[in-house]
């Protein structure tokens, strides 16, 4: 056990002890588990009571760590795994139950909600049908035309680092593959494919340092081929009919 970790297992337990000594059942989470903590990284925790009349995200400081608490119940915890991660395909929650570590010690509802959240990781996101496909496709291929003569640097880079995102997710969720946001996804996108995670990383450093768009257009290219490529002809994307103020 690295000297980190073992300082965080230390203040998680006393964070337990001293705000949440109900609890039935608390796992640290996030980077220090993972080994991949900076001087700057917080403290993630899952903490889960019996019931909760909500689901709450807390963050504070305790002796010098930033603590982010996410407190539910087993059906809170259950509802966020299905109803909000499984659609967004980005697997927070269920990731980190799946890799907290127990604190003080192992419970038998801790082992239930590690079940739980491996079953989610399983089953995978909701799958993205026709519509899902072509407004990503849309959205991709609007920002491709936004990089081919940007105006200037500045909205150059902010067009590529919304492309990133962008482009990674459709990778990803065009597979029925788990999502990443922000920071994870170049993670993620190693743990997935090592050899696209290259190409991946290459083209967009040539976009933030050089300003060469070239191959960032045509990893775009690649990734939407298998959905039809580039999108713009034909694209329709209708409101819900509910989306009007009502008659005076």
């Amino acid at each position: 056990m690295s000297q980190n970790l073992s300082a965080a297992l230390s203040a998680a337990n006393k964070i337990r002890d001293q705000f949440f000594p109900t609890a039935s059942a608390c796992l640290l989470a996030g980077s220090v588990v993972r080994d991949e903590a900076t001087a700057y990284s917080d403290l993630d925790l899952v903490v889960v009571f019996e019931s909760v009349e909500n689901a709450v995200r807390q963050s504070f400081t305790f002796e010098g760590w930033p603590v982010e608490a996410f407190i539910h119940d087993a059906q809170t915890l259950e509802y966020f795994f299905r109803e909000v991660d499984r659609p967004s395909g980005v697997p927070s929650l269920p990731n980190m139950v799946n890799e907290g570590i127990e604190i003080p010690d192992e419970t038998e509802c801790g082992g239930l909600l590690k079940g739980l959240a491996t079953q989610i990781l399983e089953e995978g996101p909701i799958p993205w049908g026709q519509k899902e496909r072509e407004n990503s496709r849309y959205a991709i291929s609007d920002m491709v035309e936004d990089i081919r003569e940007p105006r200037n640097s500045d909205e150059l880079r902010i067009v590529v680092s919304n492309l990133y995102a962008a482009t990674a997710d459709h990778f990803f969720r065009s597979q029925n593959q788990w999502s990443a946001k922000g920071k994870s996804i170049p993670r993620r996108l190693m743990s997935v494919d090592p050899e696209f995670y290259q190409r991946f990383t290459d083209a967009f450093e040539n976009a933030f340092t050089k300003e060469d768009t070239a191959s960032v257009i045509h990893l775009c290219e690649r990734v939407l081929e298998p959905d039809g490529g580039f999108l713009f002809q034909g694209y329709i994307r209708e409101a819900p009919r509910e989306w009007r103020m009502p008659d005076p």
